[in-house]
């Protein structure tokens, strides 16, 4: 019964979808733990590329079964956009299976993200205003809406009609706009009679595959440091990306867990406000935004850049028990002169840096151990070494077979 898990070991967009990708291979389910339409992965096969929100990077193989697990919060529109825009590019979407215990999201939650992002003023987080945290608030408050409820169609309608009612008065409080409440209800009580053929007891599902011996991929969204608990708050996400968010976020328990996956970029960025020790504000950070196409898939948003950071990575290995590592997109930095790695911090909290000679030469096409130059063995010698964790896969390239088996 081997269980695979896949986090990102820094603020996100490290590549996940990419290795994801790779290892669903070998595995009979990929299931989303976490998260919600926030955040994207992007995989290419051949001259196409996957731009993915919610549905899980294996519904590109058309033996895996795509799960959406419990943990997810889930929003209808976009669920429903990202598989008619698969299904026209002959992706089948059938075998999707959607926790009955996924929360949605509703224009409510959009409106008061909104509208608590704006009440911030010069302290916004710098969400995506997609209406996540909202909805896991209404989770924590008990008052949330969930993917089972739709099997009731009458029931969800006035559910929703009373939850929008309910959210009008809070938006119109903070200064917003009253949502159409007849509008509101319309639209979900179609979009739930499309949901239901989805929704499944996939807690119950997972554990007879796992009774069958099945291989299971659980993938989450974002990453270690932007995790709630651990990340780097008030600047995180709503929910855990972390490998102990897997269990909650499927109803797994701990001891079914083999094998758990850290994906790290050669580089580091992030998105949106926050503590970034080793970022790069002059032309060197231009450079890894151009060449890296540092942009995000679901806001677009240009992102924050700087060097390897080895101590985030240590934290990162400590917190989710990783077994092995993946580091992505090595090639980046194949014309930088010099590359830096932090190692440590000094007293005042400011890196050390480690200084290696770059490689100056296009590795995009390399994909045996023998064809990385040695400058670039050496770069992934030293994260080995200060992490103490295998490196089992390094990217090289943008494209599905561009990586290596470092061991």
């Amino acid at each position: 019964m081997p269980v695979t898990v896949v986090v990102g070991a820094q603020w996100g967009d490290e590549g996940k979808a990419k290795v994801i990708d790779l290892l669903a291979a070998e595995h009979t389910h990929v299931v989303r733990y976490q998260g919600g339409h926030n955040a994207g992965h992007t995989v290419v096969v051949g001259s196409e590329r996957y731009a993915l929100q919610l549905i899980p990077s294996g519904v590109l193989y058309p033996h895996i079964i795509p799960v959406i697990g419990n943990g997810v919060v889930v929003d209808l529109p976009t669920l429903f956009k990202e598989i008619d825009t698969l299904q026209s590019r002959d992706i089948d979407c059938s075998r999707l299976l959607v926790s009955s215990q996924c929360h949605l999201i509703f224009p409510w939650h959009q409106s008061l993200d909104a509208l608590y992002e704006q009440g911030r003023g010069d302290d916004r987080i710098g969400t995506t205003l997609k209406g996540i945290g909202p909805a896991y608030a209404d989770k924590a408050r008990r008052i949330g809406v969930r993917a089972g409820d739709v099997l009731d169609p009458a029931a969800f309608a006035n559910t929703v009609k009373v939850q929008a009612v309910a959210h009008n008065s809070e938006i119109t409080a903070l200064g917003g706009d009253a949502l159409d409440v007849d509008a509101v209800v319309a639209q979900f009580s179609e979009l739930g009679a499309r949901l239901a053929p989805y929704v499944r007891d996939t807690v119950e599902m997972l554990h007879e595959s796992l009774d069958r011996d099945d291989a299971l991929l659980l993938e989450g969204a974002q990453a270690t440091f932007l995790d709630l608990d651990h990340g780097t708050y008030p600047f995180v996400t709503s929910s855990n990306p972390t490998a102990g968010g897997a269990c909650v976020g499927t109803g797994i328990g701990p001891r079914y867990l083999t094998r758990i996956v850290g994906i790290t970029k050669a580089y580091c960025t992030r998105v949106g406000s926050g503590p970034f020790p080793t970022e790069l504000l002059d032309e060197l950070g231009d450079k890894l935004v151009e060449i890296g196409h540092e942009y995000g898939t679901v806001t677009g948003r240009r992102r924050r850049c700087g060097w390897l950071d080895l101590v985030m990575l240590r934290k990162a290995v400590r917190i989710n028990s990783f077994t092995e590592l993946a580091l992505t997109k090595l090639d980046v930095l194949d014309t930088f002169d010099e590359i830096k790695v932090c190692t440590e911090y000094d007293a005042t909290g400011k890196p050390i840096y480690a200084v290696l000679p770059g490689w100056l030469t296009d590795i995009s096409a390399v994909n045996s151990l023998d064809g990385l130059p040695e400058r670039a063995k050496a770069l992934v010698d030293l994260v080995e070494k200060e992490v103490g964790v295998p490196i089992r896969i390094v990217g090289t390239g943008a494209e599905r077979h561009s990586y290596v088996v470092w061991q």
